[in-house]
């Protein structure tokens, strides 16, 4: 069987059970959303939002993309983090990095030619590498190297949000957090000294 067969398969046993346990439930989704969470998180397929915090469908408005970038240029983030913030009023916007991304290996490494849009696309984490050169050259093992900047990365993109006139404009400012996914213990950990030590 193949892959879209299996998940089309697999979208029914979920709606038929959930419908027969609780059979309000997709008339109840259906009347809108109203969640408390902005997520932005990376486009790695191990790193589902909903999934890692048990979270049922309506509770996280979701935003990914590669190494969990934002910046003020990037019309679909900001749309995102714009409609969030103003029309759906979110208390909290939390970026969410996780250890092995890719998208912060690629920046740490030379620029792959046939990627020449993921490269345009990380050019930004490039120049946070460059500012940060020394304390991540003083770390030998390069996977810890990686693990440590994608740390970097997300106090860089929590500081670009709480700088970004999007949230500095709406009426009731969301707090924005900065968290990391450990992939090896399936754990969240809250980056919040690191971040007050920035």
């Amino acid at each position: 069987m193949n892959h879209p067969k299996r998940l089309l398969l697999a979208n029914l046993a979920w709606s038929t059970e959930i419908a027969t346990r609780e059979p309000t439930f997709f008339s109840t989704l259906a009347q809108g959303q109203q969640p408390r969470v902005l997520w932005i998180g990376c486009s790695d397929s191990r790193v589902p939002a909903e999934r890692i915090t048990n979270a049922q469908p309506g509770e996280l408005f979701v935003h990914r993309n590669i190494a969990n970038l934002f910046t003020s240029d990037d019309g679909n983030a900001s749309s995102v983090v714009e409609y969030a913030v103003h029309a759906l009023h979110v208390e909290h916007i939390i970026v969410c990095g996780h250890h092995h991304c890719g998208g912060v290996r690629a920046a740490l490494s030379p620029p792959a030619d046939a990627l020449p849009l993921v490269n345009r696309r990380i050019a930004g984490l490039r120049e946070l590498a460059l500012r940060h050169r020394a304390e991540l050259d003083a770390i030998d093992d390069f996977d810890e190297r990686v693990d440590h900047f994608v740390a970097l990365n997300v106090v860089e993109q929590v500081r670009l949000l709480e700088a970004s006139p999007i949230v500095r404009a709406a009426k009731r400012r969301p707090q924005v957090h900065g968290w990391v996914f450990g992939l090896r213990e399936g754990r969240l950990m809250q980056l919040t000294d690191m971040r007050d030590a920035a």
